[in-house]
């Protein structure tokens, strides 16, 4: 049974594509994205897993997280935005996934990834930024040949 577990999660992984995100952030951010790869299964929707650290001497209560789906020549084709782990202490990196399942994504599409608003601990006021100019700006434009 183990041998086929081993077997079954090698498949998995050989089946499944992975290749990185652009990350974007706002001007001073209390949280950062540290790394952000889109895992795309041989079934089921691509899902990013990205690293967040609160950059902050601060604990931070929540934050979101917003994916911007970008065609090969730089047009938006989508945006999606998900809540991130709850809680992270001073300094602390977490781990987290966001499932793109609003629109399909093709295999030249660009994800660009960042956070966009952050509430710290004990405190009703949020942190915001428009990341979508940052994230227009990160995408390589590619010429029609």
């Amino acid at each position: 049974m183990t041998f086929m577990s081993a077997a079954l999660t090698v498949a998995l992984a050989a089946a499944a594509g992975e290749r990185a995100a652009l990350i974007v952030s706002g001007p001073a951010s209390p949280a950062r994205l540290d790394r952000a790869t889109v895992i795309t299964p041989a079934e089921g929707p691509p899902v990013v897993v990205y690293a967040t650290t609160n950059a902050t001497d601060q604990a931070l209560d929540q934050f979101t997280v917003t994916a911007f789906v970008f065609k090969a020549d730089g047009t938006l084709k989508a945006r999606q935005v998900a809540p991130g782990r709850r809680t992270l202490e001073p300094r602390e990196t977490k781990y987290s996934t966001l499932v793109l399942d609003g629109s399909p994504i093709d295999p030249t599409d660009i994800v660009v990834v960042g956070i966009d608003q952050v509430q710290r601990a004990g405190s009703d006021e949020w942190w915001r930024t428009d990341l979508q100019p940052a994230a227009e700006a990160a995408v390589p434009i590619r010429k029609p040949q």
